[in-house]
């Protein structure tokens, strides 16, 4: 079996699990759900900051056990706590994520990995459970130009890759398959434009700024694994890695997708 075709299988069939999950899950379910894949995706967190394998699980658990608890054990007052967290994840890959890579910032001590851990994945938790309570068009919609971005990216780099995006971070991705992202999510928003009936330019403007986004996302984390000296976060999806491989981009567009969202909704 060919690495294209195990990474290409594997994808149908997450998505054959993944999709019905949106559709038709209920909200206590797909909360259950999303807290299992950050706890997966927190342990290969640790993984790549070199926790020891007892301080990883109990990070990962942590982190499961925050997932599931605090809408529960905060009520009523956890939409406040929901748009902290958001808020969190804005000020981080606009500012702090941006500047880790172009000071190529090591950070290695435990403590700050956890922290930032933690402001990666809590937050996309939580703009999971935002956005799949608006509805499950609404999440599939966001995360279907992520998906786009990557698989359009990916074949364009493949054939027509030449030029290094950033050869110190990633050695495998070029400019070429970035402009093949743009291309594919114009398209995207040309063809939602025209079903949705939303003006045509303020989708460009989104779906430019959530395909920056998205490649920012998937360079941090190659950025945290090349100083780690792993190739993948982990070996539990043949083709793609680990969990945090697959979700890496969604970490950084998910929150930024949703704090717009929510202000649109508090503007309307």
């Amino acid at each position: 079996m060919t690495p294209l075709f195990r990474r290409v299988l594997t994808a149908a069939l997450l998505l054959a699990v993944f999709v019905p999950a949106v559709l038709w899950a209920p909200a206590w379910l797909w909360a259950i759900l999303m807290a299992g894949l950050i706890g997966m995706a927190a342990y290969e967190w640790a993984h790549l900051s070199r926790f020891p394998p007892l301080s990883a699980r109990a990070y990962a658990g942590l982190l499961t056990l925050c997932a599931l608890a605090l809408p529960w054990l905060l009520a009523a007052d956890w939409p406040g706590y929901q748009t902290a967290l958001i808020l969190l994840a804005v000020v981080f890959w606009l500012l702090v994520a941006p500047l880790w890579l172009l000071g190529r910032w090591r950070a290695a001590h435990p403590f700050v990995r956890a922290v930032v851990g933690v402001a990666v994945l809590l937050p996309t938790w939580a703009a999971l459970l935002y956005l799949h309570a608006r509805g499950p068009g609404v999440l599939l919609g966001v995360m279907a130009i992520v998906w786009i971005a990557d698989t359009a990216a990916y074949f364009a780099g493949r054939l027509f890759g030449r030029h290094k995006l950033a050869p110190v971070i990633s050695p495998g991705k070029t400019w070429e398959g970035v402009a093949g992202a743009f291309v594919a999510v114009v398209l995207y928003a040309a063809v939602l434009s025209a079903v949705v009936g939303m003006p045509l330019l303020s989708l460009l403007i989104m779906v430019s700024g959530l395909l920056y986004l998205s490649v920012l996302g998937d360079l941090f984390e190659s950025w945290i694994k090349r100083l780690s000296g792993m190739k993948d976060s982990g070996s539990m999806l043949p083709g793609h890695g680990g969990v945090l491989d697959r979700i890496d981009a969604l970490t950084s567009t998910l929150p930024i997708a949703t704090g717009l969202l929510m202000w649109l909704e508090r503007s309307a």
